[in-house]
């Protein structure tokens, strides 16, 4: 199931931004955009958001007095022009602190350190294992092809069986080696190792042929050709 988040800044081009990056996280969820930080205070009185992308310096409430107003704030990612309120901003345990412009790279980088403190801690076994309803596969790490997102549900396609499994993309991922396995898109994740040829923005992975997604590419490549 997809986490929720909220955007709160008040430049509607850096709304803009963060709505796209947003949208290229599968396991993110973005419920609500807000300009003011007052209108959170009540809308987090009703509604439930593990993550909030706030910027700091902004007109009536800056962000970093809203997260002080909150007894239990969710988590959150500061965004925000100005790199003197950094340490104040890690004073109140944010996850992390993005200095405009933001790219998605140092963006996605933020999320996925949010998302490891929300999943299941990784194992240095050799093999995982994955529940399908009632049932409970023992998978070796070294069989798995690779894993597709579903909605509320992942598909874990193997050399011979293909699981069906409820959780999201990312709590899989942390319990895989990350050297091991690339997220090439919002909807896949594959194993290098089983990597049989690239070809322009597809790659092959046990005969199978996957789209690689344009801010994707160069994470892939990198980790592909090393």
């Amino acid at each position: 199931m997809a986490l929720h988040c909220i955007v709160v800044d008040d430049e509607p081009l850096q709304q803009e931004i963060l709505k796209d990056y947003i949208a290229e996280i599968h396991d993110l969820e973005l419920i609500q955009v807000f300009s003011d930080g007052r209108e959170v205070v009540e809308f987090l009185k009703s509604n439930n958001v593990d993550l909030i992308f706030l910027d700091i310096n902004m007109p009536g409430m800056n962000g970093v007095e809203l997260v002080k107003r909150l007894i239990n704030p969710p988590a959150v990612i500061f965004t925000t022009a100005y790199p003197e309120y950094a340490v104040e901003g890690f004073n109140l345990d944010a996850v992390d602190y993005l200095l405009k412009p933001i790219s998605f790279s140092r963006f996605s980088k933020a999320v996925e350190k949010f998302l490891r403190n929300s999943a299941p801690s990784a194992t240095d076994k050799d093999f995982v294992l994955v529940k399908s309803g009632k049932k409970e596969f023992r998978v070796k790490i070294e069989s798995i092809n690779y894993i597709e997102s579903m909605g509320d549900y992942v598909r874990m396609v193997t050399s011979n069986q293909s699981i069906i499994s409820h959780g999201t993309m990312q709590q899989f991922l942390e319990l895989l080696p990350s050297a091991q396995f690339c997220r090439i898109h919002k909807s896949y994740v594959i194993n290098l190792e089983n990597v049989e040829y690239c070809e322009g923005n597809v790659v092959s992975v046990a005969g199978k042929k996957l789209s690689i997604g344009k801010t994707f590419r160069e994470t892939f490549h990198n980790a592909w050709r090393h």
